[in-house]
């Protein structure tokens, strides 16, 4: 393998966490007066494009992104058995429902990366998220600490689809068996690089849903993103 010249980071669960969770759908259906259709409604995060799901032609600029969010939100009112007549009003609320969320960066992030970026690797953020990555990244106070910035929405595919990550590989100047990808999901971050010929490290923090999962040859895992540092020299 070749040595590691670049390191591809997901990033929510990887890079940042919640501080402030983002509002229910329920919350916004009860405002509605619509608990009953909530009831038909379903899981809160379901509502966007499914893992591995490729969407190019969504994806030709924010307006089309956007359009398509929003339809995909009337589609589902709808079939949760809202009325035509109060759709609009239900769809622009649930679209802002992310907005009320906010994040922060795990505490030894920004210090990491700047050493992996002193090191010379190029160092670059893929993740499944919406148009306003770059945004994003600013408002937790990472602006600068990227390279590369390639989220799903603009990329046209949501990890595991490989297209997202030769997106990456690409505006990094990388080769698959130059970069090594590290987060926390198992298929979008393990094994969705790995079927690439992208090294992976599995961050895998102390929670019951990543306890006694089989670990492939060949893929650390590391507690915290502090221990890349020492971890990077092996690989």
């Amino acid at each position: 393998m070749s040595r590691v010249r670049g390191v591809l980071f997901d990033l929510y669960g990887t890079l940042i966490r919640w501080v402030v969770h983002p509002e229910t759908h329920r919350a916004v259906f009860a405002r509605h007066g619509l608990l009953r259709e909530h009831a038909a409604w379903g899981d809160q995060w379901a509502v966007g494009p499914g893992d591995g799901e490729l969407h190019l032609v969504h994806s030709v600029s924010r307006e089309a992104y956007h359009a398509w969010e929003l339809e995909r939100l009337r589609i589902r009112t709808r079939a949760a058995g809202v009325s035509e007549e109060r759709i609009e009003a239900l769809v622009r609320d649930l679209y802002q429902v992310p907005d009320t969320a906010a994040f922060a960066a795990y505490q030894e992030v920004a210090e990491v990366l700047a050493e992996l970026r002193r090191r010379d690797l190029v160092v670059a953020v893929c993740s499944n998220w919406g148009w306003e990555l770059e945004q994003a990244l600013a408002r937790v106070g990472l602006a600068d600490a990227f390279e590369v910035a390639v989220g799903s929405a603009q990329a046209g595919a949501r990890k595991p689809h490989p297209l997202i990550y030769q997106v990456s590989l690409a505006r990094c100047g990388l080769r698959a068996s130059e970069a090594l990808f590290v987060g926390d999901s198992w298929g979008p971050d393990v094994v969705g690089p790995r079927s690439l010929g992208i090294r992976a490290v599995h961050l895998c923090r102390d929670e019951p849903a990543v306890r006694g999962r089989a670990v492939p040859p060949g893929c650390p895992e590391v507690p915290r993103i502090a221990d890349l540092r020492g971890l990077l020299p092996l690989l």
